[in-house]
């Protein structure tokens, strides 16, 4: 109940860049969970995109408002105790799910979610829960199991990965596409050639300084196009 109440608070600082239509026409949503710097400009740009596109965009702050703006140092080191509690970021996860439906315009039918980088395997584990969500899309997304009881996948999956990301090499992709098969969910998994790790992030060499680690114009473009084929695919 406590991880609960703590990522309802996140979510809720998050509801100033959600997007509602002014007729308060239900639309379909896009929960978005950042990469380890939280909550940027980077998602917002991410969120008007999908506003363009006629859904409602919903940022997820997994770490929270004391966390915005702070050292890279910093952020790893939240980084690091989150993935080391699987089960506690999983109930964070659920918790930022059931806030996202109880918001005035969204159908909780028709909620997607999509993640990039440490949001990347976020994602994926909200499916790996079983829960009732239309699908999720992890962008250059960390794919190490959370090693807690398999579910069934009800979500749609769909992963966006650069194969030469020195985070998760080819054994990790094969993985993940057993895991994925074995949980009964119908998955996708695309991988672009030459192109490494953030590659959807034209601040990611500066941000993080690790070798492998790149925005790749062709591959940002052609994973968003991507998306909304999925995204379309979904809601219709």
């Amino acid at each position: 109940m406590a991880e609960q109440a703590v990522a309802q608070e996140f979510a809720g600082e998050a509801l100033e860049h959600a997007w509602l239509p002014a007729s308060g026409e239900a639309r379909a949503t896009v929960i978005i969970v950042p990469t380890v710097m939280g909550v940027t400009d980077l998602e917002r740009g991410f969120a008007a995109q999908l506003n363009e596109h006629g859904c409602n965009a919903f940022i997820a702050d997994t770490f929270g408002k004391e966390f915005r703006g702070a050292a890279r140092d910093v952020m790893f080191g939240e980084l690091t105790r989150l993935r080391s509690d699987r089960a506690a970021l999983k109930d964070r996860l659920l918790a930022i799910l059931e806030v996202a439906k109880q918001q005035p315009g969204v159908q909780s039918a028709r909620i997607a979610a999509i993640g990039f980088c440490f949001g990347g395997q976020c994602v994926l584990d909200l499916a790996r829960t079983g829960a009732d969500i239309a699908g999720v899309a992890s962008f250059h997304g960390l794919f190490d199991p959370p090693g807690l009881p398999p579910q069934p996948i009800k979500a749609k999956v769909v992963a966006y990965h650069g194969w030469d990301d020195p985070m998760v090499p080819p054994d990790a992709v094969v993985a993940l596409a057993k895991e994925l098969t074995d949980a009964g969910a119908d998955w996708q998994i695309h991988a672009y050639g030459h192109v490494g790790h953030g590659f959807t992030n034209p601040n990611a060499t500066s941000e993080l300084g690790i070798p492998g680690v790149e925005y790749d114009r062709k591959a940002a473009r052609r994973s968003w196009t991507a998306l909304y084929d999925f995204l379309d695919e979904l809601f219709g």
